[in-house]
């Protein structure tokens, strides 16, 4: 069987413009902090998880008993439950609850990328349990960062050249995308310590500091902290 093949998108805006199109996975990757806080609310018991591009349903999915998680700008918004912060969801009892979720970016990138065949989250939380899932699979493979408001993250890309080595690694995988092999050079610069790194070189690291957010920031660049990998299914986030 020939390898498949591997694409990365840097931010939303991109993914459209995408090359493979047909017959793939798409994994959309917010480290800070929609996915990892997805991983987190799932480890915590949660039952399923609505992703939502907007916040104007969370007040219909609430009167049908879902809790309401959501942030813009990176705070909590007022009439929410929850916001976006993992630590938060890893201290919380939530066996059975269902969430209904809307974020500035990672959730939007969720929706966007729910053409594809099938379609994961990815954090560092959850990176081997997604690996060995994609490898088991062995089909092609769109990563789709959320970034910032459209734009390039640090952060984001940094986990995209951590899965990416670890594909490319197996033989299964392989790639000739410059966004491929930009990230995993990045990742191998600074692999050892990438919080360090994160902490000197990613805006939305500087801009979570500024809301007490430290936590979650540490929270987010540990490994396999929540071994669970999320499926979004006919709108609705589950645990494969």
């Amino acid at each position: 069987m020939n390898a498949s093949r591997i694409e990365l998108s840097l931010s939303p805006v991109l993914y459209e413009w995408r090359t493979i199109k047909q017959n793939h996975t798409t994994v959309a990757v917010d480290v800070l902090r929609a996915t990892t806080a997805i991983c987190a609310a799932f480890n915590a018991g949660v039952e399923e998880i609505v992703p939502l591009d907007s916040l104007e349903p969370l007040q219909t999915y609430a009167a049908k008993g879902y809790l309401r998680a959501a942030e813009r700008g990176g705070k909590k918004i007022d009439n929410a439950e929850y916001g976006n912060s993992p630590t938060e969801y890893m201290a919380t009892d939530l066996h059975g609850k269902r969430l209904a979720y809307s974020t500035t970016n990672g959730t939007v990138s969720i929706l966007r990328g729910a053409d594809a065949d099938r379609t994961l989250v990815g954090c560092f939380a959850n990176i081997d349990a997604l690996t060995h899932t994609l490898l088991s699979e062995r089909q092609d493979l769109v990563i789709l960062c959320s970034g910032w408001k459209n734009d390039f993250s640090v952060e984001d890309t940094l986990f995209a050249g951590a899965l990416c080595r670890k594909l490319l690694a197996s033989g299964l995988y392989t790639s000739q995308n410059d966004a491929v092999m930009m990230s995993m050079a990045l990742w191998d610069s600074c692999q050892s310590d990438p919080y360090s790194f994160s902490l000197r070189c990613a805006s939305h690291v500087h801009r979570l500091i500024g809301f007490g957010a430290e936590a979650d920031i540490a929270f987010a660049f540990k490994q396999n902290t929540c071994p669970i990998v999320p499926q979004l299914t006919e709108g609705v986030l589950t645990c494969l």
